[in-house]
Formats: structure tokens, C-alpha cells, sequence
């Protein structure tokens, strides 16, 4: 088994800081910031370690957070050269965000010059969203002056900080309901030489379209116009969530229309009366009954009973093909009905379905039963 992210980020790293901190500022007291970092330190996830050990850092640092922010980036290794070195040890400045994010509101210009630091060794994604939440239009200006940046760190940040919903992030609410502030930036980096960056621009349109599903498609049609293939897989990366909902907004973005002509047959979901444990095998073929070729992405999708007794699908993508007039094309796929971390399993019907450019037509159901 992984060894869990907060075990990875031990008490070693409270020693690591203090050396790193000493090195460049002898007056900075490691062996009491040590003595007072470790108690608790064992209880806490990542996240919270990293903020603990922040708080712990503003007791034993200058007052004056433009002193403590000079040491703390004084005290920063050598830049990343590139983005495949951006691994756990880069957590070893997760304390660095946090300060920043905490203490460092009111002093503006700083903190920027801080983040510019720090995004170059881990990332400054975290800390910059409640500059964002603050004053996002004096925010929004200073990241605009960083589109050209010749550091890719510097450019991903500026799409990596600004979306909507980032993972173990806060997420950004005003933009969640109206990201228009933010697409600017993302047209200035779509076409970014930097898979990394533009890899990010792709995760921001994809969190917009979560809750703006109008905004994320017209952006993606606009962007395919004269695309070349960078920007299209970009755009396709942008859509992958709302493809997978089978929004057919979405699919017709990437020319997969709901106006099908299509006859299933070959239905067969087996066994029909299943236990927890077997294999499912699903199976149906497909028809195409128009005078000319169709492009169809086909999906199936299980509803899997829940505890409450109420089902909720899950999609299972198979592939996207184009079907000749009168052509017939089968598909099959085997699932397993073992429980597994990422889902446990109930007793009762479930419906399958397949999925054509995000149409649903019901297959068959099978029962579920669990052991003993």
C-alpha cells in the first residue's frame, strides 16, 4: 500500500526548515521553533501540518512580515528546472504558503514578490487565492503582468491560481458564478509552449464548466477554430468532465450531435442474477441507420444502487467511432462487482445503459446480491 501524502511530510521536515532558516538567519531560535512545532504534529493530515508548522514559524521570525518574508525566500533551495523535479520534497515549502496566505494579506506587494519565489520551487497556487478573494482586480492585474514570464511555473500559476474550484484549495465562489474575469489570462496561455501550462489552462476550463457549462463550450468552439493539435487536445482535456456527465452541449463541441439514427441490438447483461465478487459482462451492438457516416461517442453507464436504496450512474467509456451507412459494430465490456476503495456495492436492480453521443437507451438490469 501508498505510504499516505502526511507521512511522507514528517517530523524531518520541521528539522529540515529549522537548518534552512538558520543557514541564512543565525539569530532564528531552531531549537525552539523545533521544541514547539513537534508536539501534535503526529495527529495532524498534510494540509493542517503545513499550516501548523507557519503559525509556528510567526512566533519565532521578525514582526515585520517584509523581514520574515526575506528570510523565509532567502532560505528557499535552488529553483525547479523544470516540472517533472515538482515532487514531494517541493512540500517542504508547503509552510511557505501558508505563511504567506495568513499573514501576508495586508502587505500586497510583498506576498507577490514571495509567490513569484515560491512558485518556482513549489507553488504558489494555494496561497494566492485569498489575494484573489480579497482584491481580485488588483490581483488579476499583477498575475497579467506574469503572462510572459519566461518561467513556466510563474505563467501555471496564473491559470492554476485562478481556477474555480482547485483541489485542496479554497474555492474561488465569485468566480465559480461568473468566470468571465478570468478568460482573458486563459486566452493569453492557450497556446503556451508548455504542456504544464497548458495542461492548466485545460484543468481551469474544466472546473468552469462545472458550474458554467455555456461558458466552457463557446470558449472550446472559439478555441477550435484553427486549431492546431496542441489546442485541441487542450480543448478536449477542457471537456473530459462534461463529457463523462454526457452533456450533450459538450459532446457537440467536439461534433457529436444528439440527432443519432441508431438500432441497438445484441443486448445482453450477464449473469442477470449476480453476486457480489463476479464479473459483469456487458454487451450490445450498433446500428447506424442514416444515409451518411455518423460519428458516435458510445459509453455505458451502470446505476448502482446506494445505501439509501436510491441508484446514481456511473459511466464507463468505451470508445468513439464512425459508422458507415447501414453499418453494424459491437461492443463489450467486462466490470467487476467486487467492492474496492473507490466503491462498495448494494444489493438490489441496476439498470445499464448505453450511452450514444450521450443519448441514454436501457439495456437490460441485473440483481445484485451480496455474500452471505
Amino acid at each position: 500500500m501508498a505510504q499516505a501524502l502526511k507521512d511522507q511530510y514528517g517530523p524531518e521536515v520541521i528539522h529540515w526548515l529549522a537548518q534552512q532558516i538558520a543557514a541564512v538567519s543565525p539569530p532564528f531560535d531552531a531549537d525552539g521553533f523545533i521544541a514547539q512545532a513537534l508536539p501534535g504534529y503526529d495527529t495532524l493530515e498534510l494540509m493542517p501540518r503545513g499550516k501548523h508548522i507557519a503559525v509556528t514559524l510567526k512566533d519565532f521570525l521578525p514582526d515585520d512580515y517584509a523581514e520574515a518574508m526575506d528570510i523565509l525566500v532567502r532560505s528557499m533551495g535552488e529553483k525547479l528546472t523544470d516540472t517533472r523535479s515538482f515532487g514531494m520534497s517541493s512540500f517542504y515549502y508547503l509552510p511557505h504558503s501558508f505563511y504567506i496566505a495568513e499573514f501576508g494579506l495586508d502587505y500586497f506587494d510583498e506576498s507577490m514578490a514571495a509567490m513569484y519565489e515560491l512558485t518556482q520551487r513549489f507553488t504558489a497556487e494555494f496561497c494566492i487565492r485569498p489575494f484573489i478573494l480579497r482584491d481580485a482586480e488588483r490581483t488579476l492585474k499583477q498575475l497579467t503582468q506574469w503572462l510572459n514570464d519566461p518561467s513556466e511555473h510563474v505563467r501555471r500559476l496564473i491559470s492554476e491560481g485562478t481556477r474555480p474550484r482547485l483541489p485542496w484549495g479554497i474555492a474561488l465562489k465569485p468566480f465559480k458564478q461568473d468566470p468571465l474575469a478570468i478568460l482573458p489570462l486563459l486566452e493569453q496561455l492557450k497556446d503556451d509552449e508548455s504542456l504544464y501550462v497548458r495542461r492548466s489552462v485545460a484543468n481551469n476550463l474544466n472546473d468552469i464548466g462545472k458550474d458554467n457549462l455555456d461558458v466552457l463550450c463557446h470558449t472550446c468552439t472559439t478555441w477550435l477554430q484553427g486549431a492546431d493539435s496542441n489546442r485541441r487536445w487542450l480543448v478536449n482535456h477542457a471537456l473530459r468532465s462534461a463529457i463523462k456527465r454526457g452533456e450533450p452541449k459538450a459532446l457537440a463541441v467536439l461534433g457529436y450531435g444528439s440527432d443519432i439514427d441508431i438500432t441497438l441490438s445484441d443486448m445482453d447483461v450477464t449473469p442477470q442474477h449476480a453476486q457480489q465478487g463476479d464479473s459483469l459482462q456487458i454487451s450490445f451492438s450498433v446500428t447506424n441507420n442514416k444515409p451518411e457516416q455518423q460519428a458516435l461517442l458510445v459509453d455505458f453507464a451502470i446505476h448502482y444502487v446506494k445505501a439509501n436504496g436510491q441508484t446514481n450512474p456511473k459511466v464507463f467509456k468505451l470508445k468513439t467511432v464512425e459508422l458507415q451507412p447501414q453499418e453494424t459494430m459491437s461492443f463489450s465490456k467486462k466490470v467487476s462487482l467486487r467492492n474496492m476503495t473507490t466503491r462498495k456495492h448494494y444489493s438490489g436492480r441496476h439498470q445499464v445503459q448505453a450511452l450514444l453521443n450521450g443519448v441514454a437507451f436501457d439495456l437490460k438490469w441485473f440483481d445484485l446480491q451480496l455474500d452471505g
